[in-house]
């Protein structure tokens, strides 16, 4: 018998009201975005009833604009860097053989290696033997039996090297670590749904709409941020001068004629760190106040502890930009770092600090600005599309079914409301291809019902009254309906899960609307059917 339950019913409109309801702030988009800004920064957001949702749709590059940058990360660099931090425990386990192989010295050598002259060469096997119980399993399911380094000799060198292995695992760790400081330096900055994605084996792809510039984006990543604290052995004028084996020379930034000379390995690095506000120094200038996580606050006590009255270096991105004497242990943890800042860089310094280092440099290969005009030209032509679509869809759909036809069309606004609902309640960033996807949508939403109202007419043709015409119309186009939708929505799965950036946003769209038009189809369309027929009665169906 042709008849819906009661709480079906309910089920039914409660579902397409929560969907209309989360697809309500599209409509005021302007009004909603300044209101979630305003949250965003503590403030009251007004303009907006904060009892409704204020999720929206987020406008990817291609519709509103933005910044597009593809970068390099300098995988080399870490190789350089982990074989620096490596020399304090080669000194150590030598100098349990220095009666055998005599005086050890580090010596410069190749980017990625590291160099140990020895005083007794007789004795080098010794001396290698013993680096090698430095060695360590690599860190990674390629990996392996393999050692993480790899110790030879030249003459009277020992060379330290990383193996191929280790070096591979680095660079998995490094491409990870780059892409995940690169998207909390965005979200810090409180910019929407950037796309940050790896290409390739050492190439970052960056894109953020509504970003002013290319170069206002390249200010905010492109800087590696790396915080170190470093002895001070002196001060020269001289920029071509030695620093001496294990030291480098460091200029100081608001000095261009300052230089120091620094021990290259640091007692505590910036990722370290815990925490990084802007603040105010004791003469009221802007610095940035820090604080170390427990191991840290552990060296830099004991450090600032055994070296009272020395002066301490500072070091960011390769200038001392603080030397301060050290007047007495700080053994809190916590310090501050003054420079020659103004308000505006003491809040990016301390946004960066927070955000964490780079572990390499980022060099960027392609930049691109995307003015908004070009995305107001992509919104105008896919809402046309979208109107033309949707008119022409519902006029076919009134001149061919009469008044079941308005029904479906009433599922089909219904329909493109819950599309964006779902997109609103996801967070999704609808893009170019993404309308494309709303706009397929619009034409396939209707299928299911065309093959229900064709059903309804064979059945009537039998000389069933309409009641059991309707109830088998829905009965049997039910399994085609699914058939048809389930092959269209593992097409989309597959071009989510192996498509990327616009690819995506396509299948997102096309996969939700599939959803939403099968909900619409037979839920809705049929609710609006078994109502007009319960207060109708009619005695002949005009399909």
């Amino acid at each position: 018998m042709l008849q819906i339950e009661g709480w079906k019913r309910g089920l039914i409109w409660l579902v397409c009201a929560v969907g209309l309801l989360f697809a309500l702030p599209n409509g005021f988009y302007t009004k909603v975005e300044a209101f979630n800004d305003a949250k965003e920064i503590g403030r009251e957001g007004i303009g907006w009833p904060s009892f409704l949702p204020s999720g929206l749709v987020n406008l990817g590059l291609d519709l509103r604009g933005g910044a597009h940058l593809l970068g390099e990360i300098k995988l080399e660099e870490v190789y350089t860097t982990r074989l620096e931090a490596f020399w304090p425990e080669v000194r150590n386990v030598l100098r349990d053989e220095r009666a055998k192989i005599g005086a050890i010295r580090q010596q410069d050598g190749d980017e990625g290696e590291l160099r140990v002259r020895i005083g007794n060469v007789e004795f080098m096997d010794d001396a290698l033997k013993s680096v090698r119980t430095l060695a360590r399993p690599v860190s990674s399911i390629s990996g392996g039996m393999t050692d993480d380094i790899v110790v030879a000799a030249e003459g009277d060198q020992l060379v330290v090297t990383l193996s191929q292995a280790e070096k591979l695992a680095t660079d998995q760790r490094t491409m990870a670590q780059s892409l995940e400081i690169i998207r909390r330096r965005v979200d810090e900055a409180g910019t929407r749904e950037p796309t940050i994605q790896r290409q390739g084996k050492d190439r970052v792809l960056i894109q953020v709409p509504g970003l002013g510039s290319a170069q206002e984006l390249k200010d905010l990543i492109g800087t590696p941020a790396l915080l170190t604290f470093q002895t001070v052995l002196g001060q020269t004028s001289n920029p071509n001068g030695s620093a001496g084996v294990g030291n480098e020379l460091v200029q100081a930034a608001q000095d261009n004629e300052l230089y120091y000379i620094l021990e290259r390995t640091p007692v505590v690095t910036g990722e370290e760190l815990t925490n990084a506000q802007p603040a105010f120094d004791q003469n009221g200038r802007p610095a940035v106040n820090f604080m170390f996580n427990t191991s840290g606050a552990r060296k830099f006590g004991t450090y600032t502890s055994d070296h009272i009255g020395e002066p301490f270096a500072i070091v960011l991105d390769k200038q001392v930009i603080s030397a301060p004497v050290i007047q007495s242990a700080i053994t809190g943890g916590s310090g501050i770092i003054t420079g020659n800042f103004d308000v505006l860089e003491s809040t990016r310094l301390a946004t960066l600090l927070r955000a964490g280092s780079l572990p390499a440099s980022l060099e960027f290969l392609e930049e691109r600005t995307v003015g908004p005009e070009l995305g107001q030209d992509s919104i105008d032509a896919g809402r046309v599309a979208c109107i033309v679509a949707f008119v022409a869809v519902l006029i076919f759909m009134g001149l061919s079914y009469g008044t079941f036809g308005l029904f479906a069309n009433v599922a089909l606004i219904i329909n493109v409301g819950l599309i964006f609902g779902l997109l609103s309640m996801i967070g999704a960033t609808l893009t170019l291809p993404g309308i494309a996807g709303i706009v397929l949508t619009i034409g396939m939403a209707v299928d299911a019902n065309v093959l229900v109202f064709e059903r309804i007419r064979e059945e009537l043709k039998t000389a069933k009254g309409p009641a059991r015409a309707i109830e088998l119309g829905y009965e049997k186009a039910l399994s085609a309906i699914i058939d048809a939708n389930i092959t269209t929505l593992l097409t989309a799965a597959i071009l989510f899960y192996f498509g990327a950036g616009p690819v995506k946003g396509f299948a997102i769209t096309l996969g939700l609307g599939i959803i939403t038009s099968v909900f619409t189809a037979i839920f809705v369309t049929r609710f609006l059917v078994v109502v007009w027929f319960e207060r109708r009665r009619p005695k002949i169906l005009e399909v």
